[in-house]
């Protein structure tokens, strides 16, 4: 949130640092893990599938998308999407991930509260995130609280959006990490490794969250500061 370098500022430093810590952490265990073959010998698609199937759902489709870690689950199609290295990978890091997303199906599926919610609110979050900051930054240089509360409103719902993400996220995980072990998916001693791709890629939600947080209280002190 660039307005200009204030005392404020501070606040964003550690909130900024976790998260590089986050970005870091995930890329590094999953590179790690991306290099040991499951003993199982399935490919993300094919554990994907499995888990849609035996759990009921017949109509999402499971399909490669370009990039790295850019593995979702769109709701609204009823496509689970998983990059390339999951989608033909046979090792843990990719069964791991292709569960998780599953996950978010079978959350899909039961109606899981949090999903439920996080849903209803991304159009008004996406929305929040773009506008958010150009209009608190304008009624700043106009000295408009107005604008700057509208600002401060609408980014709210992206903090929001961050919050109810985490309960998603650690539940899709949660999921993921019970199927892998209960139908065989997995070894015991291959369980930990994949425990350890998806918490860290929890970690990064969580950072997600702390920087999004730091930057509403920055809001919040420019907001009022500029009352003095």
């Amino acid at each position: 949130m660039p307005f200009y370098f204030d005392s404020t500022m501070m606040l964003l430093i550690p909130a900024m640092l976790f998260a590089l810590w986050a970005q870091f952490m995930v890329k590094s265990t999953f590179a790690k893990y991306s290099k040991i073959d499951a003993a199982a010998g399935y490919k993300g698609s094919d554990v994907a599938l499995r888990i849609l199937r035996e759990s009921g759902i017949p109509d999402v489709k499971v399909e490669p998308v370009a990039g790295t870690l850019t593995d979702h689950y769109d709701p609204r199609s009823k496509v689970l999407r998983l990059s390339t290295d999951i989608y033909n990978g046979r090792s843990i890091a990719a069964l791991g991930v292709a569960a998780h997303e599953a996950g978010h199906a079978l959350q899909h599926k039961d109606a899981f509260g949090a999903f439920q919610l996080r849903q209803s609110i991304f159009p008004v979050a996406n929305i929040g995130s773009s506008l958010a900051f150009p209009l608190f930054l304008l009624g700043l240089i106009m000295t408009s609280q107005s604008l700057m509360d509208i600002g401060i409103l609408m980014f709210s719902a992206a903090v929001l959006f961050q919050v109810v993400t985490l309960p998603v996220e650690f539940n899709a995980s949660s999921r993921a990490l019970a199927i892998l072990e209960s139908r065989g998916y997995l070894g015991q001693q291959e369980m930990g490794s994949a425990r350890k791709v998806l918490r860290a890629a929890a970690m990064t939600y969580v950072a997600a969250t702390g920087v999004a947080a730091m930057n509403l209280v920055r809001m919040l002190l420019l907001r009022g500061s500029s009352r003095d």
